[in-house]
């Protein structure tokens, strides 16, 4: 079963904030993918009660974050496998993806159809996903029903029996999946703007894999694979609901503290780089040109990244302001901010007329670079990100996701306890500074009609 909060970046699907992919998984201000509406919202935890709830701890190196909601009647835990693509190659891309959604099938206490039973009964989810710099198999139940919920879980993560029947059945679902992307000019634009910007790069390899490299994956090869990476130093398990650590403690020794230690340690991740402004395009007969376009951005646990965020929503507004209400060129113009190892930011825009779409978001990213936003601006910009932001947190499901991303990505989760005072203390200077450091060479890609296409547009020249 694939994981609802746990998604990748593709088809354009972002998570906003962190990690509320999703949210894991989680990229940044797409609302084609997260829409959330402004809500009222209560006064939010301070930064030291937000802190004080999570605990820390090692259980035989594998690190463990448990958050404690009192009252919650849902838990959720999250077992996060390190790096992501790093891990792969193009010739086993998705093997991670295939393993896990393999795995949640049957175990070998749990056979198929007994584990349906079971989960049906419990009320209980196990479910997985991927993206470009981890995986996770994660599982939600209620309070009352975890104990026997985690004696399923830990069972199939560390047990999956990897059966051919069920290896088959979830590969071809897989393929189909994957076959899918060219068929909608949205996935195909995500493909071919991550050929583009990931040239050369771990991420061009897609950790959902292709049909081919999928296809040739065999049960044997997801249980060499799951032998291989079941260590310790490679996991990070996070737990999110209304426990008592001590006795989560006790479960975790119990099972993966029995896992070995091993000695992993990631690659170092590439920054990405692109020297120029490019545009490609892919010749397709549609009614509208789908274009789209990324530069690079601050890291997760770069401070740049706060004045990024805000920068960016305000060039959202912006685009629909001027693209949309204004002038009718596009139903639904785009600015976006993803959040992953190596990070982007772009645009995006779906027009009859691309070229005039596109000289407008040049404009409005150099107005961010020249003019100073207003006071007024910014501090209605912030409250609404917060606004959904704090909308964004409300299930356990998000903030395990959140905590993950932080420890994984953002520098530690301690980080994630602190975005409120972070984006509240951004200045109009600051979002001119980060709008002229990183909104530039931007690399383009068109899916249409290339007659209509002038280059020079894009390219500023």
């Amino acid at each position: 079963m694939k994981m609802s909060w746990f998604g990748i970046r593709v088809a354009a699907s972002c998570l906003f904030v962190l990690a509320i992919a999703t949210p894991l998984l989680a990229q940044e201000t797409r609302p084609a993918a997260i829409a959330p509406q402004p809500v009222p919202i209560a006064r939010p935890l301070i930064v030291s009660d937000t802190s004080a709830l999570v605990t820390e701890f090692d259980v035989n190196g594998l690190k463990v974050l448990i958050k404690r909601r009192e009252g919650s009647q849902t838990v959720v835990a999250g077992l996060f496998l390190r790096a992501g693509t790093r891990n792969i190659t193009a010739a086993n891309a998705g093997i991670e993806d295939l393993m896990l959604d393999a795995a949640s099938e049957s175990s070998t206490s749990f056979p198929r159809e007994r584990l349906r039973t079971e989960l049906a009964r419990l009320g209980t989810t196990i479910s997985s996903g991927v993206n470009y710099d981890y995986s996770g198999l994660t599982l939600a139940s209620t309070r009352a029903n975890f104990d026997r919920s985690w004696e399923i879980f830990t069972d199939v993560a560390l047990r999956p029996t990897f059966a051919p029947e069920d290896v088959e059945r979830v590969r071809n679902r897989l393929v189909l999946s994957l076959r899918d992307d060219s068929d909608t000019p949205d996935s195909y634009v995500q493909m071919l703007q991550a050929r583009v910007a990931y040239a050369g790069h771990p991420y061009l390899n897609d950790p959902r894999g292709t049909a081919e490299s999928i296809s040739g994956l065999t049960a044997e090869d997801l249980r060499r694979y799951h032998k291989q990476t079941l260590e310790t130093s490679r996991l990070l398990l996070v737990v999110v609901g209304d426990l008592d650590p001590q006795l989560v403690r006790q479960r975790i020794a119990a099972t993966f503290g029995k896992l070995p230690r091993g000695d992993y340690r990631p690659t170092p991740l590439p920054e990405l780089s692109f020297p120029a402004s490019t545009v490609e395009v892919t010749e397709r007969d549609l009614p509208t040109n789908y274009v789209q376009g990324v530069f690079t951005a601050p890291a997760l646990a770069s401070p740049d990244l706060y004045p990024m965020r805000v920068a960016t929503s305000i060039l959202q507004n912006r685009l629909f302001v001027e693209i949309r209400a204004k002038r009718n060129l596009s139903y639904a113009p785009d600015a976006f901010l993803w959040t992953q190892g190596s990070n982007l930011g772009g645009v995006s825009v779906s027009s009859t007329d691309a070229n005039q779409s596109v000289r407008i978001m040049l404009n409005e990213m150099a107005r961010l670079q020249a003019e100073p936003i207003s006071q007024d601006e910014l501090k209605g910009t912030i409250q609404h990100y917060l606004t959904r932001y704090y909308l964004g947190q409300e299930t356990n499901a998000a903030q395990a996701g959140e905590l993950a991303q932080a420890e994984l990505l953002g520098g530690g989760w301690r980080n994630a306890t602190v975005f409120m005072d972070k984006i509240s203390a951004v200045t109009p200077a600051d979002v001119q500074r980060v709008a002229q450091k990183y909104m530039r060479h931007i690399r383009f890609v068109v899916l249409g009609n290339p007659k209509s296409i002038d280059p020079k547009v894009f390219t500023g020249d």
